[in-house]
């Protein structure tokens, strides 16, 4: 084999790369539509017993985040799955994050929960049957606690998972108010 040679398969070799890397890109599925989600979910909780946590978030939105890094938390995440089917939505994206990652479908569901006019996070529980339980939207004036890290907020989204998860014990409770109340983040005079 020459050099010539060697040369044309390395840079067929580049360009199938290219192409698989391309073809890969393209076959990312699309965010699934909110109606199928919340179908899989009410089943699951009707099979359960347990009510629905439904987050409504954005991949631009930090308070979704700092939220999302508590939920996550490996003592947190299990007292959660615990006691609710979770289910997060995108919503409210800007540009070509609308179609990359906004499901379907999900701004309606927020709408009819009556996070419409609220900031995210919005959340909302519902019992296996779809009936809206409780929603974010608790603070004085229905305005919605986002993420919890100002005192009110903090007692009024654990008065919240009390009010629709009748079976979250004391300690496990407690757990989640002392963690929220030590690392609530520093007053920035913003909301959130």
């Amino acid at each position: 084999m020459n050099l010539r040679t060697s040369i044309r398969i390395v840079l067929a070799a580049v360009g199938a790369l290219a192409l698989g890397v391309g073809q890969v890109r393209a076959d990312v599925a699309a965010p699934k539509p909110t109606k199928e989600i919340m179908a899989a979910a009410t089943a699951e909780a009707k099979k359960q017993q347990k009510p629905v946590m439904v987050i409504f978030h954005a991949t631009w939105c930090g308070w979704c985040k700092k939220l999302e890094a508590v939920m996550d938390r490996p003592e947190f995440k299990q007292m959660f799955e615990a006691n609710y089917v979770m289910v997060s939505l995108d919503v409210m994206e800007n540009g070509p994050k609308i179609a990359e990652a906004e499901n379907p479908g999900g701004k309606d569901l927020m709408a009819k929960l009556g996070g419409e006019k609220s900031g995210l996070p919005f959340y909302a529980w519902i019992n296996p049957k779809g009936k809206k339980l409780a929603d974010s939207n608790a603070m004085p004036k229905d305005s919605n606690i986002g993420y919890p890290g100002e005192p009110a907020e903090i007692e009024t989204f654990i008065g919240l998972i009390k009010k629709t998860a009748p079976n979250w014990s004391e300690a496990d409770l407690k757990t989640l108010h002392d963690y929220l109340v030590e690392n609530a983040p520093k007053s920035t005079g913003a909301a959130h």
